[in-house]
């Protein structure tokens, strides 16, 4: 029906400032290192996508001034089967991959020119590049892309993160 509003009720009070963000009760909002607020988030995982999105990551951090927060989602694995009604259950699992990874980023001659964070998480890939960001405020987030079998099956990171990011998502082939 074009052309047609439903009109506002007249008794509508506003409870809340339409531009503050919403907060809970007893949310405390992680402390980030102010050096890399406005900086760039990469996904990172050794891969080769990976280190081509690292790469493009560390020059735009470079061009930009900022910090450049390297981001590892270690794995989750359900302990339980889904039956019926119950959701399966999650747990992390020891990921020794990230320290690896660190000692790997710590000796890079190609990181020297920028300052840089690895931040270790646990869970859905997307949600915790874009927690990450918005922790941040960051100005980016760098991914590459999937390339085989199982990303055009279950849809990949950087399909998925690009359509839900609430900042500009890259995606590096």
């Amino acid at each position: 029906m074009a052309g047609h509003e439903i009109p506002e009720p007249a008794d509508r009070k506003q409870v809340a400032d339409p531009g503050s963000e919403p907060h809970t009760v007893g949310e405390s909002r992680p402390s980030c290192d102010p050096a890399f607020r406005h900086g760039v988030v990469v996904g990172f995982d050794g891969s080769m996508s990976s280190e081509r999105a690292l790469a493009y990551a560390i020059g735009m951090a470079h061009r930009h001034g900022s910090g450049l927060i390297i981001v590892h989602v270690a794995n989750r694995l359900p302990t339980t089967v889904w039956a019926g009604c119950e959701p399966p259950v999650f747990v992390d699992v020891p990921d020794h991959r990230t320290e690896v990874l660190g000692l790997e980023l710590a000796c890079a001659d190609y990181l020297t020119e920028v300052p840089w964070v690895l931040v270790e998480r646990g869970g859905d890939i997307c949600h915790e590049l874009e927690e990450v960001g918005r922790e941040y405020s960051a100005d980016a987030i760098v991914v590459g892309s999937t390339h085989g079998i199982v990303g055009r099956i279950f849809g990949s990171v950087a399909g998925r993160l690009a359509r839900r990011a609430q900042r500009p998502v890259i995606v590096i082939p």
